[in-house]
């Protein structure tokens, strides 16, 4: 039988952290716990299961504050999980039979992570597979009979362990300023960051926030190295941005830019259009603009469909 640290980050997790550990502390061989600046209970809450409680000073860095907490684990494997996580029992069970029976030779274990929907948070789907279980030490092993490598490549092993992310507020304000930060350092946003912050934006943005990210979307469009898909987002961060700042010509600008490009449409640029036209009463063109928004593809935000049919109620 494997054994497994608990690693997480936490900052005012009062209302959810003993939720979580209660789902899982049996399972766990050690529990690490790295605080990044409360000012509530959970330290004390923390106490109740483990000793292993460490802070660290909150630098803006998610990266930082975890590969922290990943230093201070000693078991075989670490768990990572945050404290709006929830597993019921039939998951806790099978997550059990996991850790009897994991083969040695794999590197990382992916469980299914269960959005809950109601919270609008960045991560728009139902359910998706995730790295939560990694090996703390890796074996590089040589491979093939002639012209030998090392393999390099993790093995990753996809479970049907179910992890229902169930938060109690927003973390939208937390998380985009982190995204500020990473552009006021100069750091690049590969394609994956490129998309959630544009998705967080678009779901979960206040005014301020959208108007922040221009500079960063503006010379995201002109960045050659950025896909087709990340302008179209960038398009859609900058008509909302600029919609509501208000600068109309820029809005125009960039939501007809959006149009030109060699897509299957956007539901997200169409449905902004749609709202400036019912805002200046024009409803013959909202509604066409509404009718297409139907038509097209979401790109960032899937309620976008939603939104576009309770208009035309």
């Amino acid at each position: 039988m494997i054994t497994i640290s608990l690693c997480m980050i936490v900052k005012n997790e009062e209302k959810t952290l003993s939720r979580c550990l209660d789902c899982v502390a049996d399972l766990m061989d050690e529990i690490i716990i790295v605080d990044t600046g409360s000012t509530d209970s959970t330290k004390s809450i923390a106490k109740k299961y483990t000793d292993k409680i460490y802070d660290f000073k909150w630098n803006g860095s998610f990266a930082d504050a975890r590969n922290f907490s990943f230093s201070k684990a000693t078991c075989q494997y670490i768990y990572s999980a945050d404290a709006d996580e929830v597993i019921d029992q039939e998951n806790h069970d099978k997550f059990a039979l996991l850790k009897k029976g994991l083969l040695p030779e794999i590197d990382i274990v992916q469980m299914l992570y269960c959005n809950q929907m109601e919270y609008n948070t960045v991560y728009n789907y139902d359910r998706e597979l995730r790295p939560k279980l990694y090996k703390r030490l890796r074996n590089f092993v040589w491979q093939n009979p002639i012209h030998e490598a090392v393999r390099l490549q993790p093995v990753i092993y996809d479970s049907e362990i179910e992890i229902i992310h169930k938060p109690t507020g927003f973390h939208a304000s937390r998380d985009l300023l982190a995204f500020e930060k990473m552009h006021a350092d100069g750091l690049y946003m590969d394609t994956r960051l490129h998309t959630l912050y544009a998705k967080e934006l678009l779901i979960s943005g206040e005014k301020s926030n959208l108007l922040r990210a221009i500079p960063f979307f503006e010379g995201s469009v002109q960045d050659e190295k950025r896909s087709l898909d990340s302008r179209l987002e960038a398009y859609c961060v900058l008509a909302r941005a600029y919609h509501l700042k208000p600068d109309i010509p820029k809005f125009f600008k960039y939501a007809l830019r959006a149009v030109t490009l060699d897509t299957e449409g956007c539901a997200e640029i169409c449905l902004e259009l749609a709202v400036y036209f019912h805002n200046i009463k024009d409803y013959g063109e909202e509604q066409i603009w509404l009718n297409a928004a139907l038509s097209s593809p979401c790109i960032l935000n899937k309620e976008t469909t939603e939104i576009a049919k309770k208009m035309l109620e």
